[in-house]
């Protein structure tokens, strides 16, 4: 049961002091990378004709790639407006993490921290029949670039500032900037007013205690013509399979893309996916080869030449028009093979000869069935689907979390005189043995060969994520127990018999943990810092004069 979060504290703009190390811009790119402007030219075809704030430079790859990712594929015919996201790794080599984004990834839910290798792309795209244009059409792209996966925000942000910059132009544009750049910075939990063009945006970081927004990604609405199979694509992603998302609109595969990546949280997918992909990106070559088995990827694809590219894939869905069940679910209920998709045309369904681990739980489908043909709304179908997900990951992860707990030494076995204990090292055979009697099936009813999908998920990166992060917060907490035990603990009665060598180990490891509580000052209490400076102070002012000298310097 989650514990009840503090109500957040809202906070406006012109309530946070204007800092004089804040230099112009800077609030902007805690934010915003930059923003671009694509259009179609006739000679070059789609080319950046703006990015701003103009000191922002994109390598020539970024460019070409965000520009090839800004519009729809010819094929999908979409006029008027559409939105859509991307994912484009970095090249490497270009400027450090925000520094504003190390605090915010400390504090934040691991599936809401910040990339540093990649960018997400937020498009806003208009085509209109135009006869004052030679080729008969006005074709634009306003695109946000950010590091940050604000999927429900910046898709909100976009939609207010593209009309604005087709109606009245660059001014626009950089009068949007700049309210970004006023801007508070990112802190997971609060509830921040974010004015833009003369409306206010309310948004909620959550924290750790506190879940995503509910709404950030439709997960019912994305898989609403594949409904009977959705555990299976659940155990998919946990396990990081290659799953290619094809459909006619960047719009849908965009969506299915980020709802599949969402549910396996609160734990982090961590290999790379691309909510849309086009045959043009520089990794084409890398994603679509056949002399390598596919790689760990999901790809949203809208062109027609990927059917038959990557027909080798071993999991392929074909997602209709979102916001309704297509075929009835009775038809659906069969996987197909992927030779059987010859044409993006395809009926939706999912091609795969994937056998799960589990059994399919069969009320949470009759449930959302009955919600369907009630009219329940779409918002309380997504509720029942993402709580039903959620639950299922933490069945999975509390047996693990369990025996990380197992890993850590006792705290009565923490001495201030020996250097900060360790983690045990993580046994696969070892934790597996404890399934039967303490697994998943103590908090989940769904059975089958739960052991079987440990297996699988510990050879995938989302294992080694899960692992790195826990082992790192579980070590850090270690430290945090080290220094409080020094601490609390008598050192100047400690130094009355040792040698002077003695004591200046133990300087140097009151002032390494002096270090650390200034990098981690939220996890660390003031009280453990004072205790320590003055331990520091007293034993360096027991020392000769000429040691003092040396130690101080």
């Amino acid at each position: 049961m989650e514990e009840e979060a503090e109500p957040p504290h809202e906070k406006h703009c012109d309530e946070e002091l204007q800092s004089p190390t804040v230099l112009p811009w800077d609030r902007f790119s805690n934010w915003i990378h930059c923003c671009c402007v694509v259009t179609f030219d006739l000679e070059l075809g789609q080319a950046m004709e703006l990015i701003y704030p103009s000191h922002i430079k994109l390598t020539d790859k970024e460019k070409m790639n965000i520009c090839y990712l800004s519009f729809p594929d010819s094929n999908s015919g979409c006029m008027g407006d559409t939105q859509f996201h991307f994912r484009i790794r970095q090249c490497p080599g270009r400027k450090a993490a925000v520094k504003a984004h190390n605090s915010y990834n400390r504090d934040c839910p691991v599936t809401l921290q910040s990339e540093t290798a990649f960018y997400y792309g937020f498009v806003y795209f208009r085509q209109t029949k135009d006869r004052s244009i030679r080729r008969g059409y006005f074709q634009k792209s306003v695109v946000l670039i950010s590091k940050l996966p604000f999927v429900a925000l910046f898709s909100q942000l976009v939609s207010i500032v593209a009309p604005e910059y087709f109606d009245n132009g660059e001014p626009s544009l950089e009068a949007a900037c700049h309210d970004i750049d006023q801007w508070p910075t990112p802190v997971p939990g609060d509830t921040l007013n974010l004015p833009i063009m003369g409306t206010v945006i309310q948004h909620t970081i959550p924290a750790h205690t506190i879940l995503p927004s509910l709404h950030e990604v439709d997960i019912y609405s994305a898989f609403q013509s594949i409904l009977p199979h959705v555990q299976l694509l659940w155990e998919l992603v946990l396990i990081g399979e290659p799953v290619v998302v094809m459909a006619a609109s960047p719009s849908v595969t965009s969506a299915c893309v980020q709802a599949l990546v969402n549910m396996i949280a609160p734990l982090r997918y961590c290999n790379d996916f691309r909510p849309y992909f086009t045959i043009h990106d520089s990794e084409f070559k890398e994603f679509t080869t056949r002399t390598q088995a596919p790689p760990p990827v999901i790809l949203g694809v809208t062109n027609p030449f990927f059917a038959k590219t990557l027909q080798h894939w071993p999991h392929i869905i074909r997602i209709g028009e979102m916001g309704g069940f297509g075929s009835s679910p009775k038809a659906l209920n069969k996987l197909k093979k992927a030779a059987s998709l010859k044409t993006l045309d395809s009926k939706p369904g999912v091609y795969t000869q994937f056998k799960t681990f589990l059994s399919k739980d069969k009320m949470i489908l009759k449930r959302l069935m009955k919600g369907a043909t009630l009219k329940r709304p779409v918002e309380a179908q997504n509720a029942i689907l993402r709580r039903h997900f959620l639950e299922m990951t933490q069945s999975f992860m509390i047996p693990l979390e369990r025996y990380m707990a197992s890993l850590m030494p006792l705290q009565r076995n923490i001495s201030p005189h020996k250097g900060p204990p360790r983690l045990r090292p993580f046994d696969a055979d070892e934790f597996l043995h404890t399934v039967e009697h303490s697994g998943p099936q103590l908090t989940s009813g769904i059975k089958g060969d739960w052991e079987g999908l440990y297996r699988r998920f510990f050879k995938c990166p989302n294992f080694e994520g899960w692992y790195y992060q826990r082992q790192r917060e579980v070590n850090q907490k270690l430290q945090v127990l080290h220094m409080d035990a020094l601490s609390n603990s008598n050192l100047t009665e400690w130094i009355e018999d040792k040698e002077e060598v003695e004591i200046v180990d133990l300087i140097l490891r009151i002032k390494e943990k002096l270090k650390f509580a200034s990098n981690n000052h939220t996890v660390v209490q003031g009280e453990s810092v004072e205790r320590l400076q003055k331990h520091l102070a007293t034993i360096v002012q027991a020392l000769p004069d000429d040691l003092q000298t040396v130690i101080k310097t």
